[in-house]
């Protein structure tokens, strides 16, 4: 004579197959966390600004001269209706932009009352850096830069220098754009 299965016997025992057949968990892996900024080359340099400084990436555009002003302020453009200032950043650092004029790029600054746009060589996009970092300027930083640099991540060879955006704006020479 055959026993009748009861419905609570059928499902420990559909419980038991499916255990053994399950898959195990994978391992624990170690989670590194990541970096986010905005890359760009300046000078010979490759930099990132911390996302939350940068508003907007534009490219170069039609600006107006103004005249009376420090050779790096490039002029003034009309951004969607409002009037924002290009400095060109090689310049104020003493150098001249490199590459192509297709390449330049612009980032667009606003925090509080200041709304600027900073011309640099070229653009590298979002960088996800992994957290070896330094959080210092490295010892072979050119002068005019070193104020600006609060620390450097390493991503194979290429080394990312931390651009302090704040450091920047708080620079009496960089917000100071008369000539006298």
């Amino acid at each position: 004579m055959q026993s009748k299965k009861t419905p609570y016997l059928a499902l420990v025992e559909m419980a038991s197959r499916a255990k053994a057949q399950a898959a195990g968990l994978p391992g624990r892996q170690e989670v590194k966390p990541y970096w986010s900024g905005i890359g760009f080359s300046l000078l010979g340099h490759k930099f990132v600004a911390p996302m939350d400084d940068v508003a907007e990436l534009l490219e170069v555009p039609q600006h107006t001269f103004i005249p009376g002003v420090e050779p790096w302020v490039r002029g003034v453009a009309n951004v969607r209706g409002r009037l924002l200032p290009l400095f060109d950043l090689a310049a104020f650092f003493g150098g001249h932009l490199r590459g192509t004029r297709q390449q330049r790029r612009v980032l667009v600054i606003e925090r509080g009352k200041v709304y600027a746009g900073l011309i640099v060589d070229e653009l590298h996009g979002m960088q996800h850096l992994a957290l070896e970092y330094a959080d210092h300027a490295p010892g072979d930083l050119m002068e005019p830069f070193a104020p600006m640099v609060n620390g450097q991540f390493k991503l194979q060879q290429d080394r990312w220098l931390v651009f302090d955006i704040p450091a920047l704006l708080n620079d009496f020479q960089f917000m100071d754009v008369a000539v006298h």
